[in-house]
């Protein structure tokens, strides 16, 4: 903000303390003197007495505040020792590192760039000075290096910046042909600089920063862990002009200013780093730039000068990983990397990230693009799952069908890729809450891959999944139960103990035990799911959020009103954020966060009894002591025998169901206040959301089996909670 002398008492103490306002300017007309206004003021950055003078102060800030931007990845302690957890990266790391592996096995074309330029002209339309600037880069940009490019005074640099802290995948891509570029640039410096051949010798550069007190904080806590940066990093040889950029950003009070004094060991670093001095756009300065996600070890943090808003972090760059992260990526890395090349990774990388609408878009132009049938067939087979995840399931259907049509002339009819196709229509027909059709499907599926795969194979895991799904939705919760019980038994032998198939493993068991009424069991294994989500997925995808949702509802049931209306706020934020407007899953979100809140209002069910329930079953056959021995041994990893996996059977889902309505008996409240409850409760049990459940019919009732019918008409005494469903995408062989 720049105001006039003439205007300092009366605005600047209205407006200095407001967030939005970094720095203030003061502009003397008269030639008067108002040294001691930046004493007084600590947003006030001097006093000037023309307009020049002013922009060339503006120019120091800006590079400042883009310093600022980097970003930092760090995470807070919890229930696991110091030194394992000081180690943990975010998930966005992973990810992010994986997506720019992609792009750096792809082919950029010219049309790549002019489309580029093309979003560039339509940002910044209107705008002579950007405007300029892009038809420069337009044509000159092959005249120079990537480093010239980035290190110009150009919007490049903060573009890119942004989209890599913000993890914006769109801009990420469409940037793509720069990263590549200016990551090849880089690593071609650092092969000429730090060969084998040459020095190895340890060398240390500076980095000068601001970071918001909460951040600061963090990092603090977990000296000697990891910490990370996703983007490209540029650092100084020179510490006084490093600690300049420190300085002047904890001039901010919300700011507290780092200087970062890193040392290096050529021959100990995977990402590569080179001197740019004589090829920057700027020839002042030694600065030395490293290529996305460097690792660095915490050393140590201390204050300078024993100021508490000024400090110094002593980093050493290091190859050391986060052991669970590692696992993962390389588990990923290859899921992805063994099916696909080029753009088809990097679609199928946008699909695990919830990017739905923009993988679309990638397969959209492959599908254009492809040769042969073999090759459509796949581009179907993907455009099939993304509509399924995006709720367009008359879409799906189509698109799956000319999968499999083309599929059929040229594959034998027990062919693994025809198993992947089915399992997937059985997904959508489920989704459509077409239980017959979907079953069907995925039996399919399931016996075709029993003639080919191995006992543990992950892909019969996701058969076994996908038919307890179904099973869960028909209200047979002991085959539901025994299925899902195979694919986590598989799941824990085969992956990474984080992976977020594990994941949807716990969530759809917890799914089934929440369905039967027996909330303490289905709370621990939601919170299972919740716990690896969110050590390995995007903080807005959508599996995340269907974990917030069941713990939500889970919660309500057992009385902790409070923080299952905070779970299902957060879960449907979550949708809204990550899917279309008009997703039908995000209504049933809705339902949800308002059903927990009018349980709570009118608190017309009591607080859980554990305790009654325990007794109750003991008092019958032990039904809930074989429940929690066989939860025990599923989050502990233990295996279970076949006798015990179908032990679960239907009299123990009748057990808890007779239990929980005698509990539910206790609830004392108005008729009024129990109508109305008992209405909006009908009225959202009537679907289920992510996606829905729809009550069975009477007239199908004569279609089930015996032990369904006891269940069905236990149905009538003990009503279940509307429901959150894991939507599994299993992985098709090319």
């Amino acid at each position: 903000m720049i105001i006039s002398d003439s205007f300092v008492q009366t605005v600047v103490p209205i407006v200095h303390d407001i967030p939005l306002i970094d720095t203030i300017y003061i502009l003397v007309e008269n030639g008067a003197q108002h040294e001691d206004l930046t004493k007084e003021w600590s947003k006030i950055n001097g006093v000037f007495t023309d307009i020049d003078s002013i922009c060339k102060s503006l120019q120091q800030p800006a590079d400042v505040d883009d310093k600022n931007l980097v970003t930092i990845s760090s995470v807070s302690t919890n229930s696991e020792s110091h030194r394992q957890n000081s180690d943990r990266l975010d998930p966005s790391f992973m990810y992010t590192q994986i997506l720019k592996e992609i792009l750096l096995t792809i082919d950029f074309e010219e049309k790549h760039f002019n489309q580029f330029i093309s979003y560039c002209r339509e940002l910044y339309q209107g705008d002579s000075i950007r405007l300029k600037t892009i038809d420069k880069l337009e044509q000159e940009y092959h005249l120079h290096d990537p480093i010239w490019w980035y290190t110009s005074d150009s919007f490049l640099y903060s573009m890119l910046g942004q989209s890599l802290r913000t993890m914006e995948v769109n801009l990420i891509i469409k940037m793509g042909f720069f990263i590549k570029d200016l990551h090849n640039s880089i690593s071609k410096l650092y092969a000429q600089q730090f060969s084998e051949n040459s020095s190895s010798n340890s060398l240390t550069v500076y980095r000068g920063q601001g970071m918001s007190q909460a951040n600061f904080d963090q990092m603090f806590k977990i000296q000697g862990g990891l910490l990370s940066f996703n983007n490209f990093l540029s650092t100084s040889l020179d510490r006084e002009i490093s600690f300049f950029f420190a300085d002047a950003s904890h001039s901010n009070p919300d700011i507290i200013g780092v200087l970062f004094e890193i040392t290096i060991n050529p021959s100990a670093s995977s990402v590569p780093f080179a001197k740019i001095s004589d090829v920057k756009y700027f020839e002042e300065g030694e600065e030395i730039l490293f290529s996305t996600h460097s690792k660095f070890r915490i050393e140590s943090i201390k204050q300078i000068d024993g100021n508490n808003r000024l400090w110094q972090v002593n980093l050493m760059l290091t190859d050391d990983n986060d052991p669970e992260i590692h696992a993962l990526t390389e588990y990923m890395r290859e899921e992805i990397y063994s099916e696909a090349q080029g753009w088809d990774r990097l679609g199928l990388l946008l699909i695990k990230l919830g990017k739905f609408d923009k993988a679309q878009e990638v397969y959209d132009i492959l599908l254009g693009e492809t040769t042969t049938d073999q090759e459509k067939a796949l581009m179907y087979h993907r455009l099939g799952m993304i509509k399924n995840s995006q709720g367009r399931y008359t879409d799906a259907i189509t698109y799956f069908q000319q999968s499999i049509e083309i599929k059929k002339k040229v594959l034998s009819p027990t062919d693994s890729d025809l198993a992947s196709s089915y399992d997937n229509i059985g997904l959508v027909y489920k989704n459509m809450r077409d239980y017959s059709n979907a079953l069907s499907f995925h039996q399919n599926a399931l016996e075709i891959r029993q003639k080919n795969l191995p006992a543990n194979h992950h892909d019969l895991a996701t058969s076994y999944n996908n038919i307890g799904l179904v099973y869960n939705h028909m209200s047979d919760y002991s085959n539901a139960l025994s299925f899902h019980q195979k694919a986590l038994e598989i799941r824990q032998k085969t992956l990474p103990s984080n992976h977020p198939d594990l994941a949807s493993s716990y969530n759809n068991m917890g799914s089934v035990y929440e369905n039967m009424g027996n909330y303490s069991n289905a709370l621990v294994l939601h919170q299972k799911a919740l716990e690896i989500r969110e050590k390995t997925l995007p903080s807005n995808h959508p599996s995340l959020a269907a974990s917030y949702g069941h713990v939500g509802i889970a919660l309500s049931e057992i009385g902790d009103h409070s923080k299952a209306i905070l779970h299902c706020e957060r879960a449907l934020k979550m949708v809204e954020d990550s899917l279309q407007a008009n997703h039908p899953h995000i209504q049933f979100y809705r339902d949800n966060l308002e059903y927990v809140i009018q349980v709570d209002r009118h608190a017309y069910r009591p607080k859980f009894n554990q305790n009654h329930l325990d007794e109750d079953d003991n008092d019958d056959d032990d039904s809930t002591s074989k429940f929690e021995n066989l939860l025990e041994k599923s989050i502990t990893g233990e295996s279970i025998s076949s006798d015990e996996s179908f032990s679960l059977n239907i009299d123990d889902s009748l057990t808890i169901q007779s239990s929980t309505s005698k509990i539910r008996k206790q609830k004392i409240t108005s008729d009024n206040n129990q109508k109305q409850s008992t209405k909006k409760r009908r009225r959202i049990t009537s679907t289920e959301a992510a996606p829905v459940r729809k009550r069975r019919r009477t007239k199908d009732i004569d279609e089930v089996n015996e032990g369904e019918k006891k269940v069905l008409k236990q149905k009538q005494t003990a009503k279940k909670t509307n429901l959150f469903d894991i939507k599994f995408h299993i992985k098709s062989a090319t």
